[in-house]
């Protein structure tokens, strides 16, 4: 049966709240990912960039002696050309441990705010999020 008008405001803000969370829990995870993934090109652009005579031209020991502009252009190249099999690697990573720990699950419809005696599992999906009792096995295309 449907909720009060009152009730049901109640329950969509605590839904979207707890969906908000949802998100930024993997938003997170996604930048935490990424940030390590990613670091070795970071710090291969961020030294050739530093280095470079027409970019920052550092007056850092290791720039004057080890790096010249034919190097830390080289530097930038190759910070570039591995970003993308890397990419490919922190999105992977991502999107096993998102179905690992079943996150993209815990997004409750706002069907639960309207009417009474809505689950916070649906039938057939188990995540950590969810009441216990849910069955364990998931697919992506359903």
């Amino acid at each position: 049966e449907p909720r009060s008008p009152w009730c049901c405001l109640a329950w969509t803000l605590v839904i979207g709240t707890m969906n908000s969370l949802v998100f930024l829990l993997n938003l997170l995870l996604m930048f935490v990912i990424f940030t390590i993934v990613l670091l070795p090109t970071i710090v291969v652009v961020y030294f050739g960039f530093q280095c470079h005579s027409q970019v920052l031209h550092s007056s850092a020991r290791y720039c004057k002696s080890i790096l010249d502009d034919n190097s830390s252009s080289a530097l930038i190249i190759l910070g570039f050309v591995i970003m993308s099999p890397l990419l490919v690697v922190a999105m992977a990573i991502y999107c096993s441990l998102a179905r690992r720990l079943r996150l993209l699950v815990c997004f409750q419809p706002y069907s639960l705010a309207v009417y009474k005696g809505g689950r916070w599992c649906r039938r057939g999906e188990g995540a950590l999020c969810c009441a216990g009792g849910c069955n364990t096995q998931l697919k992506a295309w359903v």
